[in-house]
């Protein structure tokens, strides 16, 4: 099943109204759906890298306003919706824990699931579940999602096809990598 919807949004890519189904799929990512709106970015940006920003802005507008429908499950439909996603995601059963825990991060658990592999959509919904503050949750969203989608534009732009592979294998680990690199220069500064 994931295999055929990662191929129709791959098709999409290049259709006439890609950037609308760019925008639906950021959308819809972060708060459901498993495909990425990297599938549909990097060709997108390849056939047109003069589009390269437009690409990365829809697709981070679109993505923080589908994590305001996240935090929006979480907050009002938890039992309805947020539960069985976070069944599909397997993360159901730690959500008690991770609940106490998350609003003690808040910001940073937003910040890690933007830029990291991490499914940003469990984040999204947990936001809501745990009454996350709206303006941090907004805040951090758009700055992690801009992050992430620019970062790739911005290669893609700069680099081309070459640099496809190395994105599709490595960003997600540099990313992970920095985030961690990042939280533990406060986590220095704060105790030293």
């Amino acid at each position: 099943m994931i295999r055929r919807i990662y191929d129709w949004t791959m098709a999409r890519a290049s259709h006439p109204h890609a950037m609308w189904y760019l925008a639906a799929v950021a959308f819809i990512e972060a708060s459901v759906f498993p495909i990425p709106p990297d599938v549909l970015m990097i060709p997108m940006i390849l056939a047109r890298p003069w589009a390269a920003w437009r690409i990365a802005l829809v697709a981070t507008l679109s993505s923080v306003a589908g994590g305001c429908l996240g935090y929006l499950i979480g907050y009002g439909f938890m039992d309805a919706i947020g539960r069985p996603v976070l069944d599909f995601y397997g993360k159901a059963d730690d959500f008690n824990t991770l609940a106490a825990r998350f609003n003690q991060m808040g910001g940073w658990a937003v910040l890690i699931a933007g830029v990291t592999p991490f499914p940003y959509k469990v984040i999204t919904i947990f936001a809501g579940a745990t009454n996350l503050s709206p303006v941090l949750f907004l805040g951090v969203s758009f700055i992690a999602r801009a992050l992430r989608f620019f970062v790739v534009a911005g290669l893609l732009w700069k680099f081309g096809e070459p640099i496809k592979t190395f994105i599709e294998r490595w960003l997600g680990p540099l990313f992970t990598i920095f985030v961690i690199l990042l939280i533990g220069g406060f986590y220095l500064l704060k105790y030293l």
